[in-house]
């Protein structure tokens, strides 16, 4: 009799319904507890105390599910706390062939609710990833046809800002032959309205583009001031006028980085040589507050 009923309480107990926000608490738990990231010496320590936690945590859960029908009802309707949009590694192209090398890595967004906004942003980063790949490619059989030179191509992504509200995602392309060339380029997202962000969506007006380049023009300066090593191509009278940085593009490089502020991109060459690489310049807010739209992004 004793037998029938502790098998009776063992039914009901593993055909208790487990309420989704379990799942999510567990996994949540084990983030937070560093297992996913933990040497594989110490996986089995840290997950015993771990384990202790999480069996404490789900005890409850059955308790507070098997004495009350209405919590069990209410912990099916809680959304799923966190960030569920992210960015993966969707397809790598890789060339390894002696004087010739590329890694070219297409980043994937996942998790934004408008799905054509997603695939938009999807298709145009593995569009050109395959033109930059069979762009290497036929100049690599054009190379060895040649019979000299060596060339790479090295392709990234990098998440900037990952909050509640944006999310910004930056790629770069390094090509390097004779000598070395990178260039970069953002998309920032608006998470909650699900919109692709512009710089010129962040202004009132064009008063932006001189504002935003006078303020770089004085960073520019500050930065030679204080290092002799420090160039740009602003007032240099041997460099062809043409080439001087007079002010930015109205469609800049941009991303707002985790602090809140508008960061200006450039590509490699575009306002200084080759050795400063690929300048940024942050923008203090308070040189922006009267032109901005509002203050939901930057502030």
């Amino acid at each position: 009799m004793r037998d029938q009923k502790l098998d009776q309480l063992k039914k009901e107990y593993m055909d208790t319904p487990i309420p989704q926000g379990l799942d999510a608490l567990v996994r949540k738990t084990l983030r937070e507890n560093g297992v996913y990231s933990i040497p594989n010496k110490k996986v089995f320590r840290k997950l015993g105390a771990i384990a202790a936690s999480i069996a404490i945590v789900f005890g409850v859960f059955v308790a507070e599910i098997n004495s009350s029908p209405a919590f069990a009802k209410s912990m099916e309707e809680v959304p799923v706390v966190g960030n569920l949009v992210k960015v993966l590694t969707f397809r790598e192209y890789t060339v390894k062939d002696k004087d010739y090398e590329a890694e070219i890595k297409v980043p994937q967004i996942q998790g934004l609710k408008d799905k054509k906004l997603e695939n938009s942003i999807n298709e145009k980063y593995l569009q050109e990833s395959k033109k930059l790949y069979e762009k290497f490619m036929a100049e690599m059989q054009e190379m060895k046809k040649a019979g000299a030179g060596h060339k790479g191509v090295y392709s990234s992504y990098e998440v900037k800002t990952d909050n509640d509200t944006i999310l910004s995602v930056g790629r770069s392309v390094l090509e390097v032959q004779a000598d070395s060339y990178e260039r970069v380029q953002y998309d920032t997202i608006d998470k909650k309205k699900q919109v692709l962000l512009t710089l010129p969506s962040l202004f009132k007006d064009d008063q932006y583009i001189q504002v935003i380049s006078d303020n770089i023009k004085k960073q520019m300066r500050e930065q030679m001031k204080k290092d002799q090593n420090v160039v740009y191509w602003l007032d240099d009278k041997e460099i062809d006028p043409s080439e001087l940085f007079k002010q930015i593009k109205k469609d800049q490089s941009f991303y707002i980085n985790k602090d809140g502020k508008l960061v200006i991109a450039f590509n490699q060459f575009d306002v200084a040589p080759g050795y400063m690489g690929a300048p940024e310049f942050t923008i203090p807010t308070d040189v922006l507050s009267n032109l901005l739209v509002g203050n939901e992004y930057i502030h």
